[in-house]
């Protein structure tokens, strides 16, 4: 029998078809949204949707509409029990218009929650043929019947449920064995290389060595981009916790709904795709260090369960009233203003305090020039090797634009300018255009009128940087000019220019 065309089933199809394919955070929410677009179009009601447990052989209500279903969903029915237990048990639909007196029908239910059921639809959830689930829709409206065309609409509609319960079983897998790699690497893991050449990153090293020997939280605040993960790398490798796993999550890349159960994991059962237990971030670094990179995102609902684990050291997983006590020091980091947050009830202030016992503030690249040359020299030996590209250096003009340039994306622009220039430059040097920067950020360029001063403390920079080069090479030019991979003819040049003189 052909179904009758309807356009507005057909277009809730193709919403529930993005939903499927977009929306894999929630499967109870995508679940309840396929019941109730069927509910209402198949005009019932009340209606449920029912999952079954394989090891106990049971239908649990996953969702239930009506004025009664929140009193239904308490309860479990039998495989073969009832109508919805035949239709899972004989794995067919059913039509049943006279409720009452079909056989199949159990009271149990109805007369504990007082609802009468006096006509049924019920259609079974199937993947690759296997029941795994009922779809009951209850008493048509106006007291009609259910037809052939409600109950071939309600499988379609049973289908699309058993396809978000697919690719969201499909991700769970994916996670765990994603978690399983994850374990695996963070036995062997790798950390970046910290380059620091100017005063004032020293000066944040040599109070990271201090700091790294105790257990208190630390708070990094700066700038996106200027490397807060490494200095946090760099408390965890100089702390006594190093021999154990130094775990990482970005609060901002998660969404809400995944948030918890990635840092505090999930019991089996704790909801649909949860197929098997799954140890959180939190876990993972047992007797380690995790860094909550971005916690000015952290959801409010989240802020009290991570100040219980703050101060306790205990906290409960998805799904679980078993208590786990974690042995976890805490490294936080956020590029927001996190004391505005507080102001504003954003961020709860008792967790601010907790998690600001130590503060450490990374300076942007434009306050510390002396670590361009450095880092941009870093960077080009990695990216020659990637790209197999070989390069002299940085040509004159290209450093001077570096050493001028704001760097709004601080030491990640950087980076990312100079492997731009590995791929596209041409030339034996690196060319001010191969680095694609914007010549409106120029330092010198944006200060207008105090453009002076600017460009005169730029210089005393290069004059100071210029003379310790020349004191570590015995005030050797051609040695000099190795160094700071730039030509003899220009660092003649540049000494005369600046008025440097060898004492």
């Amino acid at each position: 029998m052909l179904l009758k065309v309807d356009i507005n089933k057909f277009n809730t199809l193709i919403e529930i078809n993005s939903l499927i394919n977009s929306y894999n955070a929630d499967l109870h929410g995508l679940l309840a949204q396929i019941l109730g677009f069927a509910t209402t179009l198949c005009e019932s009601e009340a209606s449920s949707l029912m999952l079954v447990n394989r090891e106990t052989r049971e239908l649990y209500f996953e969702v239930a509409t009506g004025s009664k279903g929140s009193e239904a969903a308490k309860f479990t029915v039998k495989m073969g029990e009832g109508i919805a237990g035949w239709v899972a048990s004989h794995n067919k639909s059913l039509i049943v218009n006279d409720v009452e007196h079909d056989q199949r029908h159990s009271k149990k239910i109805p007369d504990q929650i007082g609802y009468p059921s006096k006509t049924m639809l019920a259609v079974p959830m199937r993947l690759k043929d296997e029941c795994v689930g009922v779809i009951e829709l209850l008493n048509k409206k106006d007291g009609k019947f259910f037809t052939q065309d409600d109950l071939e609409w309600l499988e379609i509609f049973a289908n699309q449920a058993a396809l978000a319960i697919r690719n969201t079983q499909s991700i769970e897998k994916a996670r765990v064995k994603i978690d399983q790699l994850q374990t695996e690497l963070s036995k062997k893991q790798e950390y970046h290389t910290l380059i620091a050449k100017s005063p004032m990153i020293l000066e944040k090293l040599e109070i990271i060595n201090r700091i790294a020997q105790t257990d208190s939280s630390v708070l990094i605040l700066g700038e996106s981009g200027v490397g807060k993960e490494l200095f946090a790398e760099k408390i965890h490798l100089l702390s006594p916790r190093n021999a154990a796993p130094f775990v990482r999550v970005n609060c901002a890349a998660l969404p809400e709904g995944l948030l918890e159960d990635e840092l505090f994991g999930h019991v089996k059962g704790a909801f649909t795709s949860a197929i098997q237990d799954r140890p959180g971030r939190f876990e993972a670094a047992g007797r380690g260090t995790i860094f909550l990179d971005e916690i000015g995102d952290l959801p409010l609902a989240l802020q009290a369960k991570l100040l219980r684990v703050i101060q306790q050291k205990t906290f409960e997983k998805v799904g679980s009233d078993k208590t786990v006590t974690v042995d976890v020091r805490i490294l936080a980091a956020t590029n927001r203003d996190i004391e505005t947050l507080v102001e504003r009830g954003e961020f709860r202030s008792d967790l601010y305090y907790r998690i600001n016992v130590l503060p450490l503030y990374i300076p942007p690249l434009r306050q510390r020039p002396e670590d361009i040359p450095e880092l941009a020299g870093f960077f080009l030996k990695k990216y020659q090797a990637e790209t197999k590209k070989h390069f002299e250096g940085f040509s004159n003009e290209a450093m001077e634009f570096m050493l001028s340039y704001t760097w709004p994306g601080n030491v990640r622009e950087l980076e990312n300018s100079v492997e731009r220039a590995c791929v596209i430059g041409k030339e034996k040097w690196i060319q001010k255009e191969d680095l694609f920067l914007r010549s409106s950020s120029s330092i010198i360029e944006q200060s207008g009128g105090g453009g002076r001063n600017l460009k005169n403390a730029l210089n005393a920079f290069k004059a100071h940087f210029i003379q310790k080069t020349l004191e570590e090479n015995k005030w050797n030019q051609t040695e000099t000019a190795k160094a700071l991979d730039i030509q003899r003819t220009y660092l003649s040049r540049l000494i005369k220019d600046l008025s440097i003189k060898e004492p």
